[in-house]
């Protein structure tokens, strides 16, 4: 193909990524959902009343850790913040057909060895990103919240921004997420030849301190409780990588 070919291309998958992230925002900002045992007053937005919608359970999750400890300082910054929530909640629904669109516009460049490497990772990438988001959900940002919440409280009133803590919980889950995609990635790139399991296996102590590096990234907390929390499955991670690189 010539560079015009790609080009034309190239919008024409964008295109289409770009028309399912805009019908999973609409799906998820306006179409009702019956959904027994929702509380109305959790309801953030819905067309129906009573009802609610997919992106309005989304920040009633989001908003869950830190319930009474969130407030609007700024005009509309609830409804935009909303609006962003769903946008990104459209964008996770359009990920499949973001992913088949990618993979369409990379294979023909890909020899079969490596597309059959590719079929294999994808899968494996989006469940490690699933789990790595579940855990930061599940055991990161209750005790970095926590820490947060209850440091100087008898001194000082903490109440956050809704936009600024929406900000805070997408780094901790997207680099999570991120991070427990460490081992597919290793076991791909030593099948490829790029690096090699016992090359690896002699940065341990490197990745040992870059591991802490990263944990203080992630953290906003300086405790070394929570940046433990995080640093040390980012370097089991990377020792699982290797094992996987070894065994298979």
């Amino acid at each position: 193909m010539s560079v015009m070919e790609h080009l034309k291309e190239l919008r024409f998958r964008l295109g289409v990524i770009i028309a399912a992230v805009m019908l999973g925002f609409i799906l998820c900002t306006f179409v009702p959902l019956p959904l027994p045992g929702v509380n109305p007053n959790d309801v953030i937005m819905t067309p129906v009343k009573g009802w609610t919608t997919i992106a309005s359970e989304v920040v009633r999750i989001i908003v869950a850790p830190v319930k009474g400890s969130v407030q609007a300082i700024q005009p509309g910054e609830t409804l935009f913040t909303y609006f962003k929530i769903a946008l990104l909640t459209g964008a996770a629904f359009a990920m499949p057909v973001i992913v088949y669109q990618i993979m369409q516009f990379v294979l023909p460049a890909l020899l079969p060895h490596e597309r059959r490497y590719l079929y294999l990772l994808l899968p494996g990438v989006c469940i490690s990103f699933v789990i790595g988001a579940g855990f930061a959900y599940l055991f990161l940002l209750p005790a970095m919240v926590n820490f947060l919440l209850s440091f100087g409280k008898d001194i000082v009133e903490i109440k956050w921004s809704f936009s600024e803590y929406l900000d805070l919980f997408g780094t901790v889950i997207f680099w999570m997420g991120v991070v427990f995609e460490m081992p597919l990635i290793i076991y791909f790139l030593t099948k490829l030849g790029i690096v090699s399991a016992k090359r690896l296996a002699g940065f341990r102590r490197y990745m040992f301190v870059l591991a802490f590096v990263m944990g203080a990234f992630i953290t906003p907390t300086p405790d070394p409780f929570n940046q433990a929390l995080v640093s040390l499955p980012i370097y089991l991670l990377y020792e699982l990588g290797i094992l996987m690189a070894r065994i298979f």
